[in-house]
């Protein structure tokens, strides 16, 4: 699930040459709302390779697809805070990049999942668990999650009340450190 143009197309071409078969998902709600210039030549994005798009000695801040951008937004109201916070784009959800993930929750021993899907039984859930089997002892904080609400994605009216936006995560940020 790509964030960025960039992405989407080394994801893209990575998926068309993968022998086994690949559910690509693109993010419409940034189809238009990000401008990258991406290179004509060839190039791949490895499937199941997150990236860090920011390092930080805080909190490790997990998000993908349209997710980023609001997570970034968060990172700077956080920064103003005096908060180090360290961004993972999962650029992929299955096979999911569990080594990066707990690698940095170990280093920060604070995570916080974002996602635009209900609360239920998603990607965060599983980061969640993932986080308690693999790297309880270095938590200093419960891992948390700021997601869609358990209902139906609204009409275009009430969608900026279901999905995450930077304020929800920024009081997730502060909520966690703080715990």
């Amino acid at each position: 699930i790509p964030s960025t143009p960039y992405d989407a197309k080394g994801l893209l071409i990575s998926a068309i040459e993968d022998d086994d078969p690949v559910l690509f998902l693109e993010p419409k709600k940034i189809y238009r709302a990000i401008k990258q210039d991406v290179p004509e030549k060839l190039y791949r994005i490895k499937i199941g390779k997150a990236s860090v798009l920011q390092e930080g000695e805080q909190l490790t801040l997990i998000a993908y697809g349209a997710m980023i951008k609001p997570s970034q937004q968060a990172i700077q109201m956080a920064k103003k805070e005096g908060y180090s916070i360290e961004l993972i784009d999962l650029r992929t959800i299955f096979p999911l990049d569990k080594e990066t993930v707990i690698a940095s929750v170990k280093k920060t021993g604070r995570m916080v999942v974002v996602h635009e899907a209900p609360r239920s039984f998603g990607v965060g859930a599983e980061l969640m668990a993932l986080a308690n089997e693999d790297a309880f002892l270095y938590l200093e904080a419960p891992p948390t999650r700021v997601t869609g609400a358990d209902t139906i994605v609204p009409l275009p009216k009430g969608e900026d009340l279901y999905f995450p936006d930077a304020e929800r995560i920024f009081d997730a940020i502060r909520k966690t450190i703080k715990f």
